[in-house]
């Protein structure tokens, strides 16, 4: 199942970059360090950080979760699923992309629009949302069935 790996290998990537923002911003709070922006900068709203932290952990399980099922070839693919994801993602992504480019353009908008890290890590959970809803949208091919037999 080389196209399972792939899809592994992206949704895993996806899920490592999310839980090394995870960190860094985790890592500025208890024990700043001089080459990470600072603590605020990744804070893209008024929700107190424990709960930040806690739904960001909740993320990250589900997102390793899904990444093993893809390599383990626990999860089955539905077409249903992988159209509904492709939507939801697309909103994700188009409503982040648009807050980011309100925060480059308007310079008086208000401070959310302008937390670009967060912005961009937005742009990382609706690229897996996309990668998952490819996974459920590719057909098996009829050689892929006569290889499992």
């Amino acid at each position: 199942m080389a196209s399972n790996r792939r899809f592994f290998l992206i949704l895993a990537t996806l899920a490592a970059f999310f839980a090394l923002r995870v960190g860094a911003q985790a890592t500025q709070r208890w024990h700043a360090v001089p080459f990470l922006p600072p603590f605020d900068s990744f804070q893209g709203s008024t929700l107190p950080y424990e709960l930040l932290l806690s739904a960001q952990i909740a993320i990250l399980a589900v997102m390793a979760r899904l990444a093993w099922q893809v390599r383990t070839d626990n999860l089955q693919r539905r077409a249903g699923a992988g159209r509904a994801l492709a939507i939801g993602g697309w909103i994700y992504c188009s409503v982040t992309l648009i807050r980011l480019c309100i925060g480059i353009a308007a310079p008086a908008a208000p401070g959310w629009f302008k937390a670009w890290i967060p912005g961009v890590f937005h742009l990382v959970l609706a690229a897996f949302v996309l990668a998952l809803a490819a996974y459920h949208r590719k057909t098996v091919t009829r050689s892929a069935d006569r290889e499992m037999l």
